[in-house]
């Protein structure tokens, strides 16, 4: 039995949770999320907690669903923010309307929908992405970081805040040191 199961999921002030079936819907200040059960999970909600029971064989699905459910709630509580920063000469990031536009060395600057549900903003170097779905934040950031991921030698791309990159030594460096030897 999953050991994340034990322990109910307290809901905080302003949160509700309902189960119609195999979806539960979760709303809270920031928004509504619904998550769909995985089957041989139940769940009980009494008052402000919110518990699983494993059907036989079942506790992964079980621990899984608590987790869902667990982010759901801080999700439409708190929120989700991931920060991507951007370095290089010429790299630039900007929002027209609902579209993010970055310009990384390619011949055209590149369009990116900004799906329902994200906020963005952009600052000098860094976006901002923020959501009530921790997976769709983590999904939009993973897709602009795949547009330019850093490069070893220089660092350039587009790279979390607080990743740290390898940096590999450059021609110059590994001449000079197969020479000193």
């Amino acid at each position: 039995m999953s050991r994340l199961t034990k322990k109910p999921i307290i809901l905080p002030e302003g949160v509700t949770f309902r189960q119609e079936g195999a979806i539960c819907t979760i709303q809270g200040p920031k928004g509504a999320l619904t998550i769909p059960l995985l089957a041989g999970v139940r769940v009980q909600c009494a008052g402000t907690a919110v518990s699983f029971e494993c059907g036989e064989g079942r506790s992964a699905s079980c621990g899984t669903a608590w987790a869902h459910t667990r982010n759901a709630v801080e999700g439409v509580t708190r929120g989700f923010t991931k920060i991507l920063e951007i370095e290089g000469v010429g790299f630039k990031a900007a929002l027209e309307g609902k579209t993010l536009v970055l310009q990384l060395g390619f011949v055209n600057p590149v369009r990116i929908p900004v799906p329902e549900g994200i906020a963005l903003a952009v600052e000098k170097g860094t976006i901002k992405i923020s959501g009530a779905d921790k997976t769709l934040v983590g999904e939009v950031s993973a897709r602009i970081r795949a547009l330019k991921p850093p490069e070893p030698y220089k660092g350039k791309g587009i790279r979390y805040q607080g990743e740290i990159i390898r940096r590999k030594a450059g021609k110059k460096a590994a001449a000079a040191a197969g020479a000193a030897a």
